[in-house]
């Protein structure tokens, strides 16, 4: 009877590990090829070298031994053996470990994502881990009106405590914002490293004591869709079902959609 292989932990990660630099000649990481190597990936202590660790220590991860192992090491390993970002990603969770370049801000999305937004046929926007809005179509500047046309650095959840349109223009804003703490909090368990979302929380604490008040309750819920309602000054009462995706490749970005609803929806 074969043996069932482990989906993750010391054996998974060490089995991932060997394959990989099995796979890796020496070639591919600037070492001078030799006719005289029994195997045309990596010995184990090449790797070892090239990822500044012992080879005894490389040994015991690679034997599935139970070692603490930091994400710097993981890191480093991941960079000899050229791993791409699923690769590394995996080799991460295998080890049980938040992979922190999986989280690295960024500044703006690319083109084709951004033609997506615009071409949406509802209001539609890109947000980052911050929840800075890096892109929107003009659905979304309508229904925003007063906001996203007069500020350059647009912020949602800035714009829900310090932006006077925000109590206006939610119907149920108070338990909305309150919520939107919590969705906040919660996603920055994995951003905790960035500078930004530290200024961000500092300055929201300082300038919002209702902010700072539902801070400090530490609540912290899951990001979810549906209903939202708004009062636009000129469209009248509008209703929304929102849905929130996660672009492949872009962990740290949300594309958000709000679909109208008819009174027959």
């Amino acid at each position: 009877m074969s043996t069932i292989e482990p989906l993750n932990g010391p054996k998974a990660l060490g089995a991932f590990l060997r394959a990989h630099r099995e796979k890796t000649t020496p070639e591919r990481v600037g070492l001078p090829h030799s006719t005289r190597r029994r195997t045309s990936g990596l010995r184990r202590e090449e790797l070892a070298q090239i990822s500044g660790i012992s080879t005894t220590w490389y040994t015991w991860i690679e034997q599935g031994r139970d070692v603490s192992i930091s994400a710097a090491t993981l890191g480093r390993l991941a960079q000899a053996l050229r791993l791409q970002p699923a690769e590394e990603d995996y080799l991460f969770s295998l080890a049980g470990i938040k992979n922190p370049q999986a989280y690295a801000p960024v500044r703006s999305p690319n083109e084709p994502l951004t033609q997506c937004v615009h071409q949406l046929n509802c209001p539609g926007y890109l947000l980052d881990s911050c929840w800075n809005m890096l892109a929107w179509n003009a659905q979304t500047e309508q229904l925003f009106y007063g906001w996203l046309d007069r500020d350059d650095r647009p912020n949602l959840l800035r714009f829900m405590f310090i932006h006077p349109l925000a109590r206006t223009l939610l119907v149920n804003w108070e338990a909305r914002a309150q919520r939107i703490v919590a969705e906040f909090r919660a996603e920055t368990s994995h951003y905790a490293h960035l500078d930004e979302i530290r200024q961000t929380v500092l300055s929201l604490r300082e300038e919002s004591s209702v902010f700072n008040q539902w801070w400090m309750q530490q609540e912290v819920l899951a990001r979810e869709g549906g209903e939202r309602l708004f009062m636009h000054p000129s469209q009248g009462p509008v209703r929304y079902l929102q849905q929130t995706f996660f672009p492949a490749g872009s962990n740290e970005l949300k594309l958000v959609m709000l679909v109208e609803q008819t009174s027959d929806s």
